[in-house]
């Protein structure tokens, strides 16, 4: 079998961690790998497959003879790097939003679109991590009866805000009496002007706030969908909020089909699904939970259940780990797929 040149760029971050650990779980072909970083972290060292690697500060010239580049180190790195590693014929698989609406740039959930890998010119996105797993769970029922509506509603870990948001988490839990005025510097955002504890909370707030109202994580949900479902036409509508969870992002999803199956059809169609899991009998209380997602591949689907006064409408309960499908393996299983296309 060939092997491959692949890079790691933000290899000491919470994801590319996860890179580097899916490469290894999954048996990547990989010749030899570089570790790339910014100058603060360059000199750590990491360990893949029994041999440890010193992480390198990243310049344009890292990508020499790389075949396949996982980047997810931030949307101005990737603006920056990544072109210079196409330059240099790599191809460029990115954790970031930087390109995932540009028209040129697949965006790609392996499970859902990826024959789209083909029209590549240098770079695939991976998509956020919440419009990852719901299109997971969508996508059969699209396939099988067609889609007109999602109404979305997330519950997000707060390691999808990075580290120093889980650190916060942390101190803020430990003492329970002083909650409310416990202190808070990184949720919602932490370039914003105001900040709320997230311990004992909910923030009805990821991303900074649109003109329409909407947050940039609630966007990004609705055309990222219609993006990679290749639907203009669907109505799309999300709301995104920020819960005391350290991994794993639940939603809950209201979808209008243009078909009318039964509930138990639904769940046989969702169960068939590639990299979905269901969970749904409530009469044992076995239904998707985020501690019981944590480190898991899958996608995990419950609660479906039709409802009451639309008989073409229909609930789910969608829990993904946010750095794993949502993050690392989908990147892992672009990478899987150019393999297997024969495409790099």
């Amino acid at each position: 079998m060939k092997s491959y040149n692949v890079a790691i760029m933000g290899a000491t971050g919470a994801v590319g961690q996860q890179m580097k650990e899916q490469l290894e779980k999954r048996n990547f072909p990989v010749k030899n790998i570089v570790f790339l970083a910014s100058s603060r972290s360059a000199g750590q060292e990491i360990t893949f497959k029994g041999k440890t690697y010193t992480v390198q500060e990243a310049v344009p010239e890292s990508f020499e003879n790389v075949d396949i580049a996982l980047f997810s180190a931030g949307g101005s790195i990737s603006e920056k790097f990544a072109p210079e590693a196409v330059k240099r014929g790599a191809v460029v698989i990115d954790n970031t939003s930087a390109f995932r609406m540009d028209k040129e740039v697949p965006l790609v959930v392996p499970e859902v679109n990826k024959e789209d890998i083909r029209l590549h010119k240098g770079i695939i996105a991976n998509p956020n991590c919440s419009t990852i797993q719901m299109v997971c769970a969508l996508q059969p029922l699209k396939e099988q009866y067609g889609l007109s509506k999602i109404v979305v509603s997330t519950y997000q870990a707060v390691s999808g805000a990075g580290v120093n948001a889980i650190n916060e988490l942390k101190s803020q839990s430990a003492d329970f009496d002083n909650a409310q005025n416990a202190e808070a510097s990184v949720l919602p955002v932490k370039s914003a002007d105001r900040h709320y504890p997230i311990a004992f909370n909910a923030i009805p707030q990821i991303d900074q706030f649109t003109d329409n109202g909407y947050t940039y994580e609630e966007m990004k949900m609705i055309n990222e969908t219609k993006k990679i479902m290749h639907d203009d036409t669907l109505s799309v509508a999300a709301t995104c909020v920020r819960l005391p969870v350290v991994t794993g992002h639940s939603e809950s999803v209201y979808v209008e089909l243009e078909g009318v199956p039964t509930v138990a059809e639904v769940k046989q169609s969702i169960a068939n699904a590639p990299g979905v899991e269901l969970m749904d009998d409530p009469s044992n209380q076995v239904y998707p939970m985020p501690l019981m997602a944590a480190g898991k591949d899958e996608v995990f689907v419950g609660r479906i259940r039709q409802d009451l006064d639309n008989p073409q409408g229909f609930h789910l309960w969608v829990v993904s780990d946010n750095l794993v499908k949502g993050a690392a393996l989908n990147s892992v299983q672009i990478a899987e797929a150019l393999v297997e296309e024969q495409i790099v």
